[in-house]
């Protein structure tokens, strides 16, 4: 919901020196937020259809013959799984700190690796159960890590929800993940 922040191009930055293709959609327009009640007016003001529209635009020339890995933070992670379930030729959806709902006849195979505060005020445990459970039945491969006391937006080290310990965990997890995943 802040936009394309300085946490988002570096974590893009190690994933290609981790030897991975890394696009970083902006959403926004370079609009970046400083707080979270700015981020919410920018998402507002914008829309959710346009962000998904935004997106899809943005995915389109990417999408070929399989292999997209689909990933986001918090609300570009639900904008990616939204991605990723329409695209029946996905290699996978990476997950940090967002999901979204799913459709009733969503049907995917791909792997999806989440990385989630627990507790976690936007991803909420009967939430989180429950979209595990949604994401299983479409058929996914879901992997959840959990990482106690850390805030929302934990791999971020500009803002106060930073926990250094837990975010490189969960960056190791990734890239062992999508190492697998080729």
């Amino acid at each position: 919901m802040y936009g394309l922040r300085p946490a988002v191009h570096q974590a893009a930055e190690r994933l290609r020196a981790a030897g991975h293709e890394v696009h970083t959609p902006d959403l926004y327009d370079g609009r970046v937020a400083d707080s979270q009640e700015a981020g919410l007016k920018i998402k507002e003001e914008i829309g959710r259809d346009e962000l998904l529209r935004r997106a899809v635009a943005a995915a389109a020339p990417l999408v070929g013959d399989g292999g997209l890995v689909y990933a986001g933070f918090s609300l570009g992670g639900a904008i990616a799984q939204n991605l990723a379930l329409a695209d029946e030729k996905a290699g996978g959806l990476l997950l940090m700190h967002g999901t979204s709902d799913i459709a009733d006849d969503a049907a995917t195979e791909i792997a999806v690796q989440l990385h989630v505060a627990d507790p976690d005020t936007y991803e909420p445990v009967d939430w989180l159960n429950a979209w595990y459970l949604r994401m299983r039945r479409a058929g996914a491969d879901v992997e959840v890590f959990r990482y106690r006391g850390a805030g929302h937006l934990f791999t971020d080290p500009d803002l106060p929800d930073h926990d250094a310990e837990a975010a490189e965990k969960a960056w190791a997890i990734v890239e062992d993940f999508l190492r697998e995943l080729g």
